[in-house]
């Protein structure tokens, strides 16, 4: 690993990004946001598809990826996501990624079609030669609806090395699939677990580095992931049974947003839950009952 490279590891939350009634982006409430996260002891902050990356225009990304680099260098480390319709617009963000002091960039493959194995190296090569900074390749299999060949994530360790190349697998089944990685790189694949840490516990078991949830539950997602660093069981298996519940209520983007939302809010992170329409889902009161149940239970199992 270069000496100028600052290690990627630990629990790297996606942070929401907030707006003003007019749907502009609310930077003082991004600036609390990330400090917060600090405070609660992330390692490091994401910027990714929860964050509403798809629904913001070139300009508002690259102004973003900017905000986030400025605001959490100092504490930790920065990753940005740079995936994107064409080839050209993914090395343009990763390249301005770079340009505004990112350490790593994340990349899922295009939405909008499925592409060949042929064609998804070809369009993970360009974002890797454009840059010098490590890429984390998402399988993100829930939207794009086609996982990744194992063999041919294997094939750009092979050609780029481990210091370059990491993973967010989200195929299912995970755990399975993140095994079969881990093996087809010869235990080498520094892997994230991307699951909204709902497979956290099962996964950190197969030697992931990290992982990358949401902002809202980082109270129970850090001492999580600490109590499996110290091989306390009987602590992880307490706090991960209402996580794990909160996150299955969450089946969409959308779903996860409007929770993620409501409980920054709650918490006195955010001063609205307004994401950017259309939307594909809508807290009604009983549902919000139930996450604030869990959420509460959450909270006391992890102290």
């Amino acid at each position: 690993m270069p000496s100028t490279q600052r290690e990627l590891r630990g629990v790297l939350p996606v942070f929401q990004t907030p707006y003003h009634a007019d749907e502009t982006i609310d930077h003082a409430t991004l600036e609390r946001e990330i400090a917060w996260l600090y405070d609660c002891g992330a390692h490091g902050i994401v910027m990714a598809m929860v964050s509403e990356t798809l629904r913001l225009s070139s300009e508002e990304r690259e102004e973003l990826a900017a905000a986030a680099c400025k605001l959490g260098r100092a504490r930790g480390v920065v990753v940005i996501s740079v995936g994107a319709e064409s080839s050209k617009v993914a090395e343009r963000y990763a390249r301005h990624a770079e340009s505004v002091g990112a350490d790593a960039v994340m990349a899922i493959p295009p939405v909008s079609v499925g592409i060949g194995e042929a064609e998804l190296l070809a369009y993970y090569r360009r974002i890797i030669e454009a840059i010098c900074i490590p890429v984390i390749v998402q399988d993100a299999s829930g939207y794009v609806g086609k996982p990744m060949p194992i063999a041919m994530q294997a094939r750009l360790l092979d050609e780029f090395g481990p210091d370059r190349i990491l993973y967010k697998p989200e195929a299912s089944p995970i755990g399975p699939k993140l095994s079969e990685l881990r093996d087809a790189t010869g235990d080498r694949a520094r892997v994230f677990e991307g699951t909204g840490g709902i497979a956290l516990v099962d996964s950190f078991r197969r030697g992931i580095v990290g992982t990358m949830p949401g902002a809202d539950l980082i109270r129970g997602l850090v001492p999580l992931w600490h109590a499996l660093a110290a091989g306390d069981t009987a602590r992880a298996d307490r706090i991960h049974g209402p996580l794990a519940a909160l996150i299955s209520m969450q089946t969409s983007l959308d779903a996860f947003l409007a929770v993620e939302k409501h409980l920054l809010v709650r918490q006195g992170i955010f001063q609205n839950t307004l994401i950017r329409g259309p939307v594909g889902f809508r807290l009604d009161a009983e549902t919000t009952r139930e996450v604030d149940r869990l959420f509460d239970r959450m909270i006391e199992a992890a102290g």
